[in-house]
């Protein structure tokens, strides 16, 4: 991946809005969780957390595509690998996990989701 750089620290700004407060306010919950599970690396609470707050924006986002009839299948596969990979992780997470958790996020944002700004029906 690795087109956009990772902000350091590593919070969401507003060079990650996608102008929908709703999946804005999601995205911000999944820097948290990633931010959490690097601080916590051998924390269940930190990634179960993180897991579900991706499995919850996950829905949000590709529901307000389908409502919108945005095509979506492409988008709704990274999700799917993405939350394969974090079905996958157990015990410490090494760096090289927390930088992909990291890096995927940050391009997905701005290199995937980024497309789909101003064709949603969500509020603003």
């Amino acid at each position: 991946m690795s087109d956009y750089k990772i902000p350091e620290p590593f919070v969401w700004s507003t060079d990650f809005q996608v102008f929908y407060k709703t999946l804005d306010d999601e995205h911000k919950g999944l820097f948290e969780g990633i931010f959490a599970c690097n601080e916590k690396r051998d924390s269940a609470d930190a990634l179960n957390t993180l897991r579900d707050r991706v499995g919850t924006h996950f829905k949000t986002e590709e529901d307000a595509m389908d409502a919108a009839g945005y095509p979506c299948e492409g988008h709704k596969q990274k999700h799917k690998d993405f939350v394969e990979k974090l079905a996958g992780l157990s015990g410490t997470l090494s760096d090289e996990t927390i930088h992909y958790a990291m890096d995927w996020l940050v391009n997905h944002i701005k290199g995937t989701d980024f497309h789909y700004k101003g064709k949603l029906n969500l509020a603003a």
